[in-house]
This record gives C-alpha cells, structure tokens and sequence, in this order.
C-alpha cells in the first residue's frame, strides 16, 4: 500500500546550501515489480531499514546496508537528458548535493537517514535508457541510504543534513 497525499511547499533546509535555490524532494517514483514501470507518485511511506511501502526493493525481512531508499539529483537527470523518473532511483531532489550526504545523516520529510554510498550507474540502466549513460552519470547517479525512522515522504519536503 503506497500512502498518497498532496504536494506541499518547497522548503529551503540544507547546509551548506541554502541560498535562493529550492532544496527540496521534486519527484518520487515507486515500481512494484524489478525492471518493471515506475509510477509517480505525491508521497510514500517509508519503513525503518525495509524501504518504501510498494516498491520492488521493500524488504519485509530488512533490507541490506544501502538498499533501502535511493535518491538522485534533477540537475543531474536534466544534464544527461533522461526523462523524469529515468534514473530509476526512488526520490527525485533539487538543490541537494546528494554526494555530500555519503556518511551523514539527514532527513527527507519526516523519515532520518544516513547515506551509505555513491550509487553507481549499472548496465541494467544503460540498457533501459540509451547508450553512454554508465559514462555520463559515474559519481553523479544519486545515493544509496539506510531508512532509520518511520514516516512519509512527500513531494516538496525539505532535506536536511543533521
């Protein structure tokens, strides 16, 4: 069962980067099946180290280290011209330097992370997008992170490092 509820207002929330620029979740992209359609959706119920509710990598027994929620930045989706949901990665953010969370913990709406590590592109995505992407997207392609509290994240909720 994926929770749903409206879009809200940006929030500008990070340090260092916190000027004009929105910082903020854009989109989020749950898909029931592996290497199946992604369905966008407003919000979606995040469970502590299992993943997102009604997505292909919610683990009922525990995910492993780093497999539970995966986020990239639109800037990098716009640059290598992938459509909106392209990279495949769950959350969507704008004005985050998701590199710079590898290590640290931070929050997405309500839920607390802590970002495990770069999260690579792979041939499965290249052959499910076009050609050259592995090359276009190496240390650019989002993060993987650990899920460490309950909650909701919904498009528009602020990201913030703790």
């Amino acid at each position: 069962m994926i929770a749903h509820r409206p879009a809200q207002a940006k929030h500008c929330a990070v340090e260092p980067v916190c000027d004009d620029r929105d910082v903020s979740v854009e989109a989020i992209h749950i898909g029931p099946i592996e290497g199946g359609q992604l369905q966008r959706v407003d919000s979606a119920t995040a469970v502590t180290g299992k993943g997102l509710v009604g997505d292909r990598y919610y683990r009922e027994t525990g995910a492993k280290p780093g497999q539970a929620l995966t986020l990239v930045e639109a800037e990098v989706v716009e640059d290598v011209g992938l459509p909106e949901g392209g990279t495949r990665r769950q959350v969507t953010v704008r004005g985050v330097p998701l590199n710079d969370l590898v290590g640290k913990r931070f929050r997405v709406g309500s839920i607390e992370c802590y970002g495990v590590e770069l999260c690579e592109p792979c041939a499965h995505l290249e052959s499910m997008t076009r050609p050259g992407i592995m090359r276009d997207l190496v240390h650019r392609a989002g993060i993987n992170a650990d899920i460490l509290s309950d909650g909701t994240i919904a498009v528009g909720d602020a990201v913030v490092e703790l």
